[in-house]
């Protein structure tokens, strides 16, 4: 049985229709919750990553600070040098939003504050993986490395690279409805509302294309596996 590294940076982050199509395909699932719930507002944790070469492939999730903040500057540095490790040994990685961005710096590319944040469903145009509406909550952009190559963009951003085995993405495609709802109760109402957002709203246009979206997501996965993964 393959087997998957799962590293979720928050108790409300969790892999939903991607990790659920990795099993799906088959793979064993081991998760590192990286800040534990206590620690949710002081995320200044220390945390010792495995090595991945103990796995087949490394799913990095989202997050809801920022890639080059001072609180998560000490577990930041470790993940990082543990992704650059996993492209050393050819394992596979795929970054999602915050993973996305921990990718793209890794390798070369930079993170910085997004000009145009985006949060809601919005259009990725691409590749055919990544083409189409995917629901996105990003205050910082990233750069992809210089020897990446985009796959998806649209006019706040580049969305989707790929480098090697590895694939970084922009957007959420994990997210549901349920999902959603666990970040606004988590401090996400305020920042949506912040934009002239309905929480409310958003709540219920994800729930309206969830069973969409977990086709598209497993069909990504699928993508990933079967054509990124194995170059």
């Amino acid at each position: 049985m393959p087997r998957l590294l799962m590293v979720a940076h928050d108790h409300l982050s969790p892999g939903g229709a991607v990790s659920a199509r990795f099993e799906e395909r088959g793979y064993e699932i081991t998760e590192l919750l990286v800040v534990p719930e206590d620690r949710f507002d002081d995320p200044a944790v220390e945390v010792t990553f495995p090595d991945p070469r103990e796995y087949d492939a490394l799913l990095v999730l989202g997050a809801k600070w920022s890639v080059y903040g001072d609180e998560v500057a000490g577990w930041v540095k470790p993940e990082l040098e543990m992704i650059r490790a996993a492209d050393d040994a050819s394992v596979p990685v795929f970054g999602i939003c915050f993973g996305g961005q921990l990718l793209a710096q890794a390798h070369g590319g930079s993170v910085e504050p997004s000009r145009a944040p985006e949060i809601g469903l919005h259009a990725v145009q691409g590749e055919p993986a990544v083409d189409g509406l995917w629901f996105e909550w990003h205050f910082d952009g990233f750069t992809p490395p210089p020897d990446a190559t985009v796959i998806g963009r649209n006019a706040a951003a580049p969305q989707a690279f790929v480098l090697r085995r590895n694939l970084g993405l922009q957007f959420h495609p994990e997210v549901d409805a349920d999902g959603l709802k666990g970040w606004l109760g988590g401090g996400g109402r305020e920042g949506a509302q912040a934009l002239g957002l309905d929480p409310d709203v958003l709540v219920e246009h994800v729930r309206a294309t969830d069973p969409a979206t977990r086709a598209r997501a497993a069909a990504l996965v699928d993508h990933f596996l079967d054509v990124i993964a194995v170059r």
